[in-house]
């Protein structure tokens, strides 16, 4: 099966194309991104009814459950369908009491590389990303070693592509001296936009940025404007939202995430949202 092509357009890292509004699938683990979901069956229905509305990139990480996710991703997609991506991250765990420590050393990235290939029932992986910083923010200084474990694993034929995730210009140019970057995942979205220049530098460059918490995070977004624009657009403000995104920048890709299929619905449905002109002026006065 090949996937659909969504409104939205399409966007090109590296050989791969993918419809620019893709899917998160943290929220599929258990309550705070820890343990298996209430319900394992609602999961895989989500990812399937995803791939049928023409998602085609899945964005992951074997520390959500952790191993969780990256579990029902196989169970509900594999064999994967051709033309469908899934992006995952490593630099992180998840510890007993369910904390995001770092895990920057080589042996816990060559291991966490094996064990995403492992738990998504590949033998190559599409995009690796690394994830460097804090929760919604970079921390600076040099990323050179962990990231030239990931080059060399490149190498070997175990990743595709590569990619960053929290990080700043510095970092990003520091990356690139070793390995090309195909995708920068940071937090963004209409309210919080300190990566404005960031994000036309790599549309200059032709490499993906790729808001997470594209909705505002475990904090939804609250607007008198975006309610307002929604309202005169018939869409819900999470769509309009989303649709800002896909106007501000065509390197933009979405993965905004659900464990709801009607949500997940609602979400595919701002990729064919157009917003007027006087729309845009207007939510662009919100950050």
């Amino acid at each position: 099966m090949t996937a659909t092509r969504l409104p939205g357009g399409t966007f090109t890292m590296g050989d791969l194309t993918v419809n620019r509004m893709g899917y998160g699938a943290m929220q599929l683990a258990g309550p705070h991104v820890f343990g298996p979901p209430p319900d394992r069956e609602a999961a895989v229905a989500v990812l399937r009814e995803a791939v049928d509305l023409g998602v085609n990139h899945i964005d992951t990480a074997d520390f959500y459950g952790p191993y969780v996710t990256n579990e029902i991703i196989r169970e509900a997609l594999h064999p994967y369908p051709d033309g469908l991506h899934i992006v995952t991250k490593v630099g992180a765990l998840r510890d007993a009491e369910g904390r995001w420590p770092q895990a920057l050393a080589p042996e816990q990235l060559r291991q966490a590389v094996h064990d995403n290939l492992d738990h998504l029932g590949l033998d190559v992986l599409d995009v690796v990303n690394l994830r460097v910083g804090g929760f919604d923010r970079p921390t600076p200084g040099s990323i050179a070693e962990p990231f030239t474990v990931l080059a060399q694993l490149q190498q070997q034929g175990l990743i595709k592509h590569l990619g960053l995730s929290t990080v700043n210009a510095e970092q990003i140019a520091e990356a690139q001296s070793i390995a090309p970057v195909v995708c920068v995942q940071n937090f963004y979205n209409i309210a919080n936009r300190d990566d404005d220049d960031l994000v036309d530098s790599l549309a200059a460059q032709s490499i993906a940025y790729v808001p997470y918490f594209p909705l505002g995070g475990f904090s939804p977004l609250q607007s008198e404007e975006l309610n307002d624009v929604a309202t005169r657009l018939d869409a819900t403000p999470m769509a309009v939202a989303l649709a800002w995104l896909l106007h501000r920048a065509p390197n933009i890709l979405l993965i905004p995430g659900t464990s709801s299929v009607a949500h997940l619905r609602e979400n595919v449905s701002a990729a064919a949202l157009t917003l007027p002109d006087n729309a845009l002026a207007e939510l662009n006065k919100i950050a």
